[in-house]
């Protein structure tokens, strides 16, 4: 029984169930371990604590999709030299993206061990709960390079059809860390900095057990020390040129969302509670589609990088069929079930009806919504990015959503000072729809098939010389 997926020649159903579900699975764990520091923090800390945690939320969040961005590209590239059957290639690939990984982790280890408390401080943390905010960041920071380095290595083993491994990986390290939260709140007596540690040795386990694994399986991870670090700076620089894109674009994105936390925050608390529910809910509902965006660029690019050009074109028009399905199916599930998943954040009857009725009200319009906000990242993240271009994601989300989306909420907020529902409105409508459409344009026009393998450039030549013919 093959332990990978084969991407490139698989039937694309059974590939995409067998590829997605792990990854699914893997991303909701990792929600409900991330959620495990607030749940011990609440229950035996108190209310200052799961503050002090949840103010480094807009930041950590922020770094998390930049590993997203990263990792993602770095394992497009390797897909990419696996399609074009070039082991030398691969084998650089895969090590100068773990190089590229352990400079950046440290660079992201030092910027927040040094500047925690000033990021916090520009987002207006209040002063009674900044100094344990401050040292749960340099403590969660300490860890980074670990899991920037366990990011791209599961990135890279779902590269190589392998979406399970990382899933068990996960696994073990979040049961880790659960268990060391208990014992560092309960029998230690630490609060803040007992869930921050426990999750920076869980990062480390992560990587060990990676490590450990890849020795005695020998996967696409694995060589001589001598070849692991046989890698040139200017590779990494090379690497980091080519991801330079992406870093910008999740971070324009993720400073957007900040933007529109403040935005929502003027408006009031009671209406910032309610966008707060949503978001957790659309986490959730967004691991789907990080499964299926992950399975389209990893098809894709094996495919654009053999030179199978057609193959992959008719790959995304397969998603492009599928994804608006499960979208849908997801959509029903929020719109139908919204008053019972609200309910869950007022058990306690606690919340008040304002931020109940803004609730169920912006829920029932983001349902209607998803469909069309997950084309752009589909075709982005899942299309374009697979096919070699990373540019012109960045242009489209700086027009819509720095260029349209953030003024025109400023204005129907500030100046013209429409209700609550009115302005949430305005910050879908103005983002989605028209990057849909530039989207599926661009799609069309099959710019974004840009092979970085010579066996990929040869394809695209006999593609277009066919298709002109």
């Amino acid at each position: 029984m093959r332990k990978n997926i084969d991407m490139l020649n698989d039937r694309l159903g059974p590939s995409i169930i067998r590829y997605t579900i792990p990854i699914i699975l893997t991303s909701l764990l990792q929600l409900l371990f991330n959620a495990a520091d607030l749940v011990i923090v609440g229950r035996f800390c108190g209310s200052i604590c799961v503050a002090a945690v949840s103010s480094t939320g807009a930041i950590i969040n922020l770094i998390v999709n930049l590993f997203i961005g990263l990792s993602v590209g770095a394992s497009v590239a390797v897909a990419h030299s696996l399609g074009g059957k070039d082991d030398e290639e691969t084998h650089r690939t895969v090590h100068t993206a773990l190089a590229a990984a352990l400079v950046g982790g440290a660079i992201l280890t030092v910027v927040g061990v040094v500047f925690s408390e000033k990021f916090l401080i520009l987002m207006k943390t209040p002063e009674n709960v900044l100094p344990l905010s401050s040292l749960y960041m340099r403590i969660y920071f300490s860890g980074m390079i670990f899991s920037m380095v366990y990011n791209f290595c599961a990135s890279i083993l779902r590269a190589a059809g392998d979406s399970k491994s990382p899933l068990y990986f996960l696994t073990l390290a979040g049961v880790a860390n659960v268990l060391l939260n208990v014992i560092f709140v309960t029998v230690f007596h630490m609060n803040v900095d007992g869930v921050a540690l426990a999750t920076t040795i869980s990062a480390w386990s992560g990587v060990i057990i990676i490590l450990i694994v890849s020795i005695f399986t020998k996967n696409i991870l694995y060589a001589p020390v001598k070849d692991t670090f046989g890698f040139s700076f200017n590779d990494i620089k090379v690497f980091y040129n080519k991801a330079l894109p992406v870093i910008f674009n999740e971070t324009m994105w993720g400073a957007g969302t900040f933007v529109f936390n403040i935005i929502f925050g003027h408006m009031g608390y009671e209406y910032f509670a309610a966008i707060t529910i949503l978001r957790s809910f659309e986490n959730i509902a967004f691991v789907y589609i990080i499964g299926l965006c992950n399975a389209c660029s990893i098809m894709v690019g094996k495919s654009i990088g053999k030179g199978k050009i057609n193959r992959g074109i008719q790959d995304t028009k397969r998603f492009l069929v599928v994804f608006p399905i499960i979208s849908i199916i997801i959509s029903a599930i929020i719109f139908i079930f919204r008053s019972q998943l609200i309910g869950i954040f007022n058990v306690g009857n606690n919340i008040s009806d304002v931020t109940l009725d803004a609730a169920m009200t912006i829920m029932a319009f983001y349902a209607f919504e998803f469909t069309i906000r997950q084309i752009p990242f589909l075709t982005i993240v899942g299309i374009f990015r697979s096919g070699g271009d990373t540019v012109t994601g960045v242009k489209y989300d700086l027009f819509t959503l720095w260029g349209l989306s953030i003024p025109a909420t400023l204005i129907a907020v500030y100046v013209i000072k429409v209700p609550f529902i009115v302005a949430f409105a305005v910050m879908y409508i103005f983002e989605d729809y028209i990057k849909s459409l530039l989207c599926l344009r661009y799609y069309r026009s099959l710019k974004w098939v840009k092979p970085v393998t010579d066996e990929g450039k040869n394809g695209l030549k006999q593609y277009l010389q066919k298709k002109g013919t």
